[in-house]
């Protein structure tokens, strides 16, 4: 097998994906695709209920944490991240949302020249098949089939017509003109099963002659020669190899991976690399720098009736839905993490949501492991979608096998604090709505008992989880303390970018695989131009 290619990506998750199958496309280029995992061949994988089994499985689930923190009450908070090729869409809850055009354009006036709505809405209609696509926003005949949630219960309904008492619209497509208002959720589904980006974009070019997929194989550094990147130490099931490339070395391995291999490979903040051990080769004081991650409260209710998946994933009620999936691909096997969307504006002022929520009727006794209570209940999570907030990732040791530390940093400014209060009492004057009294008990978590602004923010601190939406550690800009420029390039390395969201400068509004799809069909396509 040769160890030279012309094009060397370092991850095998969403953006990996999308990279290995565009940059292969013309014959032209040889391309090699190294990932830490293996390919997901767990049947959990497919079933999109299955993702509940695979969130604490460390084959398939690089089970990250956070630094214990006083906003949290120094709680550590799990942060699951996807292992294996197809990365966190192996494991994530599929829900699909392009986020909202002024968060590129917003990219756009930060100096992203590119990246504006109407830059970037070619590759996100690229990316789409989805089956109910209408007017000049959405597409079909992309690799990524999309549909909205077929199963659709009467409580969902009556949440949905609950927000439209509380005066919120309905709203049939988030991703259409308005993302404002309730409904049911798009998901990246076909036929009852997932589809995640390996199967989308990975599986129907396997068998490309200048393409190399390298699974369990873990990069351990860039490899750099006169402000050039060369390429890649691994170590493939024991084996150290040296991978060298003509062209580029793209790291695709996310916002807590990519940052760590560029300090391990001596490009950082070097007060970071000189206390992990590391030899400073170029310094960049932002790697690591700008985390952000959705922080996520889950505000429960006793239901009155047994119509949630509490009671149906018990006994002869979970016996009949595995059947009822086997044989027609239907049932609440098919459920991921939401069922209904709301999309909130806390203030009248705002050009925009600033605050998501995911409805599904069922409730949790341990929410970070998604197990469930054995009575019938629901569940709200209530998220912000624009925090302000920063964290950092950085590397403690000089070895790949110490993973990250994370410093989230949430709840960490008086704005996000305001938007995740009142969020929640907008949540609760929903579920108070008419339409919700055939269903609704009483609410579990926070309680009647939290009123002020302070139990409910005490209850945040408490609760409150990422809903693993990394991004923006390898942030993308003009200026000079940027990691990357417009066209993901590593500022002061050549032959090196980064293509995945890392390069975020801010979070998108909703949750993060489908601009990170998009943000890897660009990237694809910036390289692509280069190469010509």
């Amino acid at each position: 097998m040769t160890d030279r290619f012309d094009y060397i990506i370092v991850g095998g998750g969403n953006a990996g994906c999308v990279l290995a199958n565009r940059l292969s496309a013309s014959g032209k280029y040889t391309v090699a695709l190294i990932e830490a995992g293996r390919k997901g061949q767990s049947h959990w994988v497919d079933i999109p209920a299955g993702f509940s089994k695979l969130l604490t499985n460390p084959r398939h689930n690089w089970r990250l944490t956070s630094q214990p923190e006083e906003a949290t009450l120094n709680r550590v908070i799990s942060i699951p991240k996807g292992k294996g090729l197809g990365g966190s869409t192996l494991i994530n809850g599929m829900i699909y949302v392009r986020g909202q055009p002024q968060d590129f354009d917003g990219w756009a006036q930060r100096g992203c020249t590119g990246w504006s709505f109407d830059d970037v809405l070619p590759f996100f209609k690229k990316i789409e098949d989805y089956d109910e696509a209408k007017g000049d926003l959405r597409a079909r005949g992309g690799p990524l089939p999309l549909t909205t949630v077929k199963e659709r219960p009467a409580i969902g309904r009556a949440f949905i017509e609950a927000a439209k008492a509380a005066g919120h619209p309905e709203n049939d497509d988030y991703n259409g003109p308005s993302q404002d208002g309730f409904g049911y959720y798009q998901v990246n589904q076909k036929d009852g099963r997932r589809v995640s980006a390996a199967a989308a974009y990975l599986d129907p070019v396997r068998d490309r002659p200048n393409l190399t997929i390298l699974t369990d194989a873990q990069a351990r550094r860039i490899l750099l020669e006169g402000g050039r990147a060369t390429g890649v130490e691994l170590c493939q099931k024991g084996v150290t190899r040296t991978l060298h490339c003509n062209a580029e070395v793209i790291l695709a391995a996310g916002a807590f991976h990519s940052p760590q291999l560029l300090e391990l490979s001596g490009i950082g903040d070097p007060e970071i690399l000189c206390k992990a051990g590391i030899d400073v080769v170029h310094a960049a004081p932002g790697v690591g720098a700008n985390y952000i991650d959705h922080f996520c409260t889950r505000m429960n209710w006793r239901v009155t009736q047994p119509v949630t998946l509490n009671e149906m994933t018990r006994g002869m009620s979970l016996v009949k839905s595995v059947l009822q999936y086997a044989l027609t691909r239907k049932g609440i096997l098919t459920y991921g993490t939401g069922l209904v969307h709301g999309f909130l504006r806390t203030r009248p002022d705002l050009i925009g949501p600033d605050v998501q929520l995911f409805f599904l009727h069922a409730s949790y006794a341990n929410a970070a492991e998604r197990k469930l209570d054995k009575r019938p209940g629901m569940t709200i999570g209530v998220t912000q979608l624009r925090p302000e907030s920063r964290g950092t990732v950085h590397i403690s040791a000089p070895t790949i096998e110490t993973p990250p530390v994370i410093c989230p940093n949430f709840l960490a400014t008086p704005e996000d604090r305001r938007a995740m209060v009142d969020g929640m009492k907008m949540t609760r004057d929903v579920v108070a709505q008419a339409p919700m009294d055939a269903y609704r008990g009483h609410e579990i978590s926070p309680g009647e008992a939290c009123q002020s602004d302070d139990d409910w923010l005490q209850f945040a601190r408490a609760n409150g989880q990422t809903i693993y939406h990394a991004s923006g550690t390898c942030r993308m800009g003009s200026d000079a303390a940027s990691v990357t420029d417009p066209a993901l390039k590593v500022r002061g390395v050549e032959g090196l970018r980064v293509v995945d969201a890392s390069i975020m400068p801010t979070i998108v509004s909703g949750n993060t695989q489908a601009a990170v799809f998009m943000i890897a069909e660009k990237g694809a396509d910036l390289i692509l131009r280069d190469a010509r």
